[in-house]
């Protein structure tokens, strides 16, 4: 099952999403973590802690789970 993730800015990275995850500790963990580790990004791999995620996205990190990016943009009037 997928967890969502909400973003409230128009895309969250790679780093900040494993970081958001608790699948690492900490943003520096980031570039080892994926040298390391299968992460598909919308089925493709990708190892770049900078990859922008942007609603509608979907990651799968291995023995770590699926996440489903969404946005959660407030709206002011």
């Amino acid at each position: 099952m997928k967890q969502s993730i909400d973003i409230k800015t128009p895309y969250m990275t790679l780093g900040q999403l494993l970081k958001e995850t608790a699948i690492i500790g900490s943003g520096g963990q980031a570039k080892w973590f994926l040298k390391e580790t299968t992460v598909l990004v919308n089925g493709e791999p990708d190892d770049r802690r900078g990859r922008k995620l942007y609603p509608g996205d979907t990651i799968e990190v291995e023995d770590n789970g699926s996440f489903f990016i969404r946005s959660n943009q407030e709206t002011t009037d």
